[in-house]
């Protein structure tokens, strides 16, 4: 090994000269599940419920005309159900004249509607064929009997043996025993059902598709008359709406850090459907078709912004432009239409569908899909209105707190920034577009609040804290003061903190500390100038592809690490190479199911077997030094043979680009992170052929108390503060110390002032921390005195203690050591 020196300054031996093997092709095969051969940029298993092909409107079997046929029927009684709407009867004689009606035009023997009620009951409110006393006196649980399941799966059950069905559950009152054949459809409002619509025959049949269709398009005509057609006696049957309930503390994920004060917003923009029946099918279809250009002219305009800026951000927003042209949510839009649903009835059905369907997807980029696809009708609605999305974006307050189901990143880029103050979200992720934008913007936002536009009402006052994934809804006045207070001090240490930027992290006794920041997207590199950082010590490079719909090929991975390079303003940027398996999963990849995942197939051991992965990506980043160096660092490294593995791939792919010419990085700085224990016992083999080692204090722990850190019931059983935890990382950074090799600790530990302070003092001197916590750690540095401090801490190495947390916050009070005041957490 060549002389190293200090921080970020070592010297690097030249790459080992390893046989090149073939160059791989720029672009790969057609994907397949990764168990088999590599994928590649498209999810062949969701992009079918997408990519359909423009169904044949004459089939030569004469199933078109029959299809004509029932849409003909449809329209008709969807016209006499609007007629018995708009008669002067009350509410039950009009539902009583529907469930008539319905039963004659479908030729069933019994129509019934039952409605969804407080305690999730389903109510029998109006029949026809089954017994009268029934009305209103039968009840189901939901997921209890047909009904119920209907219901609780939002599914169609559809079935020629009723009574041996497995889901069926008598209810004698209603007589319904000699029925044999069933049909019931949910009535979905808000992708939930909220009522089920059924026919029943005594005959044995199988109801055919045009029977259920039909059936389903009066389902959703039902919904939107529950919410406004007055069908429903509401002082009667309208569960009674109790006055707002007290103070609330909802727990969620953080998602952007923050803390914020403001009034709840609900976004949840209202259309008044006023005609949901057309007589004049080409009409609504040319509405459609106007509306839908304006949707995407609109979108096109948000992408023109000035404003917008680029990154992540923006390609986000450039993917849901996409959708606007997808051919089979148009196409399934114009076929409602052509039942005889007007084109906004039509798109709030095939919204409904996909509500439904978003409720069960649990792969992330289906969610994904659907909920662009879902925002889409959202705004189709408002054209076909005549509304300016816009619109809502004005009617913000001055202090709002978004709550949302979910959003879109465009609905985010629409509103004034200025009047936002947090985000709050039934549904979010790490990896969601909101999320990268919202990070962009530097909104606090919590996520996966279930039930939260039920919790909230418009103008509450919220406190939210978006570092520890807290909610105090409606507080009382001694908690929202005391919230007030801590933010203010908060917002005092911060520009107190801001002052110290330019000042160097130098400890009392004059020991210099580089703080480098974590990053995972293209707007955090903004961060090291606006902190002062000396530079970027993990860049998470996963997170770019999870946010994908396909795997990044070459050429963008290069665009991006030359642009995060340029971005760091020459500072320098550790990569971690690609951290993704069972523990991470990429969307477009199928990945075996694991008991341990986070012990599983995944980061380097993932890649050694699949070369060709790490290959691309170590190409892209040869390329987008340009002459640069280039610091990389492996992951999940358990043995030093996958570790010297890697390096041959390295060394392969720096051979590769000399013989193409290409300009080399200027200086190649090798890593691994130190998150297996074995590893420890390969330091020395480990330490003759790394030039850097950074700890990765998440994974590290876990593995070392064989502790889930995801575990709820475990979060406080270990500490990192630990005699245990501390000893261990005192022996790495002696023998790091021996060698000369340059350690750093770039876990969520380095981001702690406290457990920053430890490691200061057991001899580490470079820390990798979250931007919003480098201040208040930089500050701890310069009152420190780390010498004195490694004194005090040898002595309590070998205590039997749970923590040394305790003794630790003693020292620094008892030394004048600069932590930050912790902010009021009320319990």
């Amino acid at each position: 090994m060549a002389s190293r020196t200090s921080g970020w300054g070592h010297q690097i031996k030249p790459p080992d000269q390893g046989a090149a093997e073939p160059p791989i092709a720029e672009s790969q095969p057609a994907a397949a599940p990764i168990a088999d051969q590599p994928p590649m940029d498209v999810a062949p298993r969701d992009r079918a419920q997408f990519d359909h092909k423009p169904a044949e409107r004459t089939p030569a079997d004469g199933s078109g005309e029959r299809r004509s046929s029932s849409f003909n029927a449809s329209r008709r009684l969807l016209r006499s159900i609007m007629a018995v709407v708009a008669q002067p009867l009350s509410p039950q004689d009009r539902l009583n004249k529907i469930v008539t009606l319905i039963a004659s035009n479908l030729v069933a023997e019994v129509c019934s509607i039952y409605a969804l009620r407080s305690g999730d009951v389903l109510e029998l409110f109006a029949s026809e064929g089954l017994a009268a006393e029934a009305v209103h006196n039968t009840r189901l649980a939901l997921g209890e009997g047909l009904v119920g399941t209907i219901a609780a799966n939002g599914q169609v059950i559809n079935t020629d043996q009723a009574l041996l069905h497995p889901s069926f559950a008598a209810r004698p009152e209603t007589r319904e025993e000699q029925f044999n054949s069933f049909l019931g459809v949910p009535i979905l409002r808000g992708g939930r059902a909220v009522g089920v619509l059924t026919v029943q025959n005594q005959a044995r049949k199988s109801y055919a598709d045009d029977e259920v269709e039909a059936t389903e398009i009066i389902a959703s005509v039902l919904a939107e008359l529950f919410a406004h057609g007055g069908i429903v006696d509401a002082e009667q049957y309208a569960d009674i709406e109790v006055l707002k309930p007290g103070p609330r503390r909802l727990e969620g994920t953080a998602l952007v850090e923050g803390v914020a004060i403001g009034q709840a917003w609900l976004h949840n923009p209202k259309i008044e459907i006023a005609s949901l029946v057309a007589d004049e099918p080409a009409r609504e279809i040319e509405r459609l078709e106007t509306a839908i250009h304006d949707l995407r002219a609109s979108l096109d305009a948000l992408l023109a912004r000035p404003d917008l800026g680029g990154g992540e951000h923006r390609e986000v927003l450039e993917t849901f432009r996409m959708f606007a042209d997808d051919a089979a949510w148009i196409r399934r839009i114009r076929e409602a239409i052509e039942t005889g649903l007007s084109a906004e009835a039509a798109t709030k059905r095939v919204q409904e569908e996909t509500k439904a369907k978003l409720g069960k997807a649990s792969d992330p980029y289906l969610r994904e899909r659907l909920q662009d696809l879902d925002d889409l009708a959202n705004r189709l609605l408002l054209h076909l209105a005549g509304r300016d999305r816009a619109h809502d974006a004005h009617e913000l307050p001055d202090d709002a707190v978004i709550v949302a189901r979910n959003l879109s990143a465009a609905d985010l880029i629409e509103f004034d920034r200025q009047k936002i103050r947090a985000i709050v979200l039934e549904e979010g992720s790490q990896t969601a577009h909101i999320t990268i934008v919202a990070r962009a913007l530097g909104l606090p936002m919590i996520g996966r609040i279930k039930g939260a536009m039920d919790h909230f009402f418009d103008a509450d006052p919220v406190a939210l804290d978006a570092e520890n994934g807290q909610i105090f809804l409606r507080p009382s006045d001694d908690v929202l003061q005391a919230f007030e207070a801590s933010i203010q001090i908060r917002q005092d240490q911060e520009a107190s903190l801001a002052s110290l930027k330019d000042e160097p992290s130098v400890t009392q006794d004059g020991i210099a500390i580089s703080l480098a920041i974590n990053a995972a997207f293209l707007i955090d590199i903004q961060q090291i100038a606006a902190t002062g950082a000396d530079g970027c010590g993990l860049y998470r490079t996963e997170l770019a592809f999870m946010t994908r719909s396909g795997l990044p090929n070459r050429a963008s991975q290069t665009k991006l690490y030359r642009s995060i390079m340029d971005d760091a303003g020459g500072k320098p940027v550790i990569f971690r190479a690609l951290d993704v398996g069972s523990d991470k999963e990429l969307p477009y990849w199928r990945m075996p199911e694991e008991d341990n995942p986070a012990m599983g197939w995944r980061a380097l051991r993932l890649l050694l077997d699949r070369p060709w992965v790490l290959r691309n990506q170590l190409r892209a980043l040869i390329a987008a030094c340009d002459g640069r160096p280039l610091w990389i660092m492996f992951p999940m490294v358990a043995e030093m043979s996958e570790l010297l593995r890697a390096f041959e791939i390295l060394d392969q792919e720096l051979q590769r680009a000399d013989d193409l010419g290409l300009n080399p990085p200027a200086k190649i700085y090798r890593g691994a992170m130190l998150e297996v224990p074995s590893l420890y016992w390969q330091m020395n083999a480990l330490l003759s052929c790394v030039d850097f080692v950074s700890i990765g204090t998440n994974d590290l722990l876990q593995f070392l108390f064989a502790c889930d850190r995801g575990n709820p019931q475990l979060s406080d059983r270990y500490d990192v503060l630990s005699p245990p935890a501390l000893g261990f990382f005192n022996d790495v950074v002696e023998k790091c110390r021996e060698r000369g090799v340059r350690l750093s600790v770039c876990g969520e530990m380095a981001s702690r002032p406290l457990e920053a302070m430890a490691l200061i003092g057991l001899g580490v001197r470079n820390l990798s921390l979250s931007p919003a916590e480098l201040g208040s750690v930089r500050a701890m540095v310069r009152t420190l005195e780390a010498g004195r401090l490694h004194r005090y801490l040898s002595s309590l190495l070998d205590l039997p203690d749970h923590s040394l947390r305790g003794r630790l916050h003693a020292y620094a009070r008892d030394h004048n050591v600069a932590l930050p005041v912790q902010l009021y957490r009320p319990v």
